[in-house]
């Protein structure tokens, strides 16, 4: 076997050992960078317990809880990531929400609502929308299951105009599983909407965490 191919065989073994990680360290939406709710609130009261963490308890997510949460990994032995993976929020003895399973009906119905709600959007901004429902189930302010959430009275339009009867297109059934998979494009969010549709003035006072697309995704 010439050097080439070895390189070749080289590369490929070292991405799915990276892939192999990853997918045993899945990270909950609302604790990384960019995040905002009162899991994170919990993460910063457990670090200023222990004299990590300097600031105000605020419920965000940005630099200075992450350089906290990366001095309690150094402590515990950790790879200091400053993210608050399932490992670290196990030793600051914080529960770890669950995302429903992949079942044919859990990525179906999240694969309806994505459809709906993400025509004409890019692969990113439909997982994301995915992501922001994924994250409502985690979050104290709404229902604890994917139906639940998904059919919340006035939550989306695309139940109200129709269009969540219509096909699903065969992008937001693999959206869909990264969604429940833990991939959050999002940031953490917990709402998104359009500008050009929408004259809500709540959901226009929301913090925006990203923009993606035609969506703004926000806290």
């Amino acid at each position: 076997m010439n050097t080439f191919y070895k390189l070749v065989i080289a590369l490929l073994i070292a991405v799915f050992c990276i892939k192999a990680v990853d997918a045993g360290t899945a990270v909950p939406a609302y604790s990384q960078t960019g995040s905002s709710g009162t899991e994170v609130e919990e993460i910063q009261r457990v670090l200023k317990d222990r004299g990590i963490f300097k600031g105000e308890i605020t419920g965000y997510y940005g630099a200075q809880t992450a350089q906290a949460v990366s001095e309690f990994q150094r402590q515990q032995g950790l790879p200091e990531t400053g993210i608050a993976d399932q490992k670290t929020l196990k030793r600051m003895g914080i529960t770890i929400g669950a995302l429903p399973e992949a079942t044919d009906a859990n990525v179906g119905l999240l694969a309806r609502i994505i459809s709906a709600e993400g025509r004409g959007e890019s692969y990113i901004g439909q997982v994301a929308i995915g992501a922001v429902i994924c994250n409502r189930i985690e979050h104290p302010s709404f229902p604890d299951t994917l139906a639940g959430v998904i059919y919340q009275s006035g939550a989306f339009t695309a139940l109200i105009d129709g269009q969540f009867n219509e096909e699903i297109t065969d992008s937001a059934y693999s959206a869909a599983r990264d969604a429940l998979s833990g991939w959050d494009p999002s940031g953490g969010a917990i709402y998104y909407y359009n500008p050009d549709k929408t004259d809500n003035e709540f959901i226009h006072s929301r913090p925006v965490i990203k923009v993606i697309g035609n969506h703004r995704f926000c806290s």
